[in-house]
């Protein structure tokens, strides 16, 4: 068959690939079994199917992964904790500490963004559930769509950032670096994230303060402060103990990162029992959704493993590095074109597919332009986490659409997720330019990055 065609074609097939590849993703057509089909018709084409006598093994790999096992492991462990109704009490208690202030509403939904991010990580649940419970009082606090909108949405987005993420174990896996590293790198970013959200909200609050209102202190004046404390501690302890579960184990080297998954499993557990919002249909419902999205990530992952043998085959990595490196661009250069490319993609993929895609591809190359690939990983977790938010495909937007009341349409949450997009940017910008945000905790951990 190869002889039949013409010798630019040839010459050329890992760029087909990814031309077939756009081009069928964005008529419909679904992931995993697009990167699988091309993978075979390119191979084909460029070996014959002899050629696929590798992918059993490559396969056979990915399954007996040890690392991957914390994926489904920690997708029950946030589908449980998103049964318990944790948000819900998070939420109300967050929102009479935080109610005195202009955009206090708006700061709740943000500190408990960043709480469920830091003990469940999945973005849709969070969404779901912030818009649920956040968005009809924010907008009966005479809220902005836009303003309450964009928080909540930017909020649940921090679970792809702030560990134990399940994008990270990805990440890591499809890099061949450690778990632990990527989850002590990523806790400094993360967290500059949240501060930098957090201080758009006190300054558009103090400038527009119809945007973000104040509750009235006579509402909030019936509790005491002692019952004020009992609530916070009560709503905090649960997330609190979570973390401490999952990232101390791995901080204090009691556990490797799989195994601190099944610690947070188990924890999320005995939290649910621990408000009595156990039951046998809880645990079923639990058991059904995570197999659902685990198996969805692992079918993606083994028709990833057989488009990256089939790219790398055709000498795809040198063709991209020849391209490159013809540019005379620099590495400063480089990083700039693989950071657009990746916020580029965003607007039309989502962030498994990017990550499946993309990053096998993109891994050598940054290693040959000599960065270190615990950062590197760090700055794609961090700029992918803005495919949730840009249009027309982010997911986030979609979530939270599909509980949004009829008055606010889909271009108040356009017009609301902007400004965090663009912060999401200045976050990327401050960790490309601060190398050290991301590798000092795990040099101070595992002393795996010093030096």
């Amino acid at each position: 068959m190869s002889e039949l065609l013409p010798l630019w074609f040839m010459d050329y097939l890992p760029a087909w690939m990814f031309v077939a590849l756009f081009g069928l993703l964005l008529i419909g057509y679904p992931v995993a079994f697009t990167i699988g089909s091309l993978a075979l018709l390119f191979g084909w084409l460029g070996f014959g199917l002899g050629f696929f006598n590798l992918l059993p093994l490559r396969i056979w790999g990915v399954m007996n992964n040890f690392t991957l096992v914390a994926v489904p492991l920690f997708v029950f462990m946030g589908v449980t904790l998103e049964r318990s109704g944790l948000a819900e009490e998070l939420l109300d208690t967050m929102a009479l500490l935080f109610g005195r202030l202009r955009g206090g509403l708006s700061i709740s939904v943000m500190v408990v963004g960043a709480l469920l991010a830091a003990s469940t990580g999945i973005v849709g649940a969070t969404v779901v559930t912030m818009g649920l419970l956040a968005l009809p009082t924010m907008l009966r606090r005479n809220y902005s769509p836009e303003m309450a909108t964009g928080t909540i949405a930017a909020s649940g987005t921090l679970g792809q950032i702030i560990p134990p993420s399940i994008v990270l174990v990805i990440l890591a896996d499809i890099m061949n670096i450690s778990v632990g590293d990527l989850f002590m790198g990523a806790v400094i970013p993360g967290f500059i994230l949240v501060g930098l959200y957090l201080t758009y909200i006190v300054i558009v609050s103090y400038f527009f303060p119809k945007m973000a209102p104040a509750i009235p202190a006579e509402e909030l004046a019936s509790i005491s402060a002692a019952e004020m404390f009992t609530r916070v501690m009560r709503s905090l302890v649960p997330p609190l103990v979570l973390m401490v579960s999952v990232l101390g184990s791995i901080f204090v080297g009691l556990a490797s990162p799989t195994e601190a998954a099944a610690v947070g499993a188990t924890a999320a557990m005995l939290l649910v029992m621990a408000t009595r919002k156990f039951s046998m249909e809880m645990i079923l419902g639990v058991m059904r959704t995570t197999v659902r999205l685990t198996s969805m990530v692992f079918i993606i992952l083994v028709g990833a493993q057989a488009f990256g043998l089939t790219f790398r085959g055709l000498g795809g990595d040198d063709l991209i590095r020849n391209f490159i490196t013809e540019l005379g661009l620099g590495k400063w250069g480089v990083l700039a074109i693989v950071m657009m490319t990746l916020f580029l993609a965003g607007f039309f993929l989502d962030f498994i597919e990017i990550t499946f895609i993309h990053v096998p591809v993109l891994t050598p190359l940054m290693i040959y332009f000599g960065y270190n690939p615990v950062w590197f990983a760090i700055l794609i977790a961090v700029n992918l986490q803005t495919s949730f938010l840009t249009p027309p495909f982010g997911y986030a937007l979609f979530y939270l659409k599909s509980v949004c009341p009829p008055s606010v349409t889909t271009a108040h949450i356009y017009r609301g997720i902007v400004p965090f997009v663009g912060l999401q940017l200045i976050g990327l910008v401050i960790v490309i330019f601060n190398e050290d945000l991301v590798l000092w905790l795990p040099c101070l951990v595992f002393a795996s990055q010093c030096g």
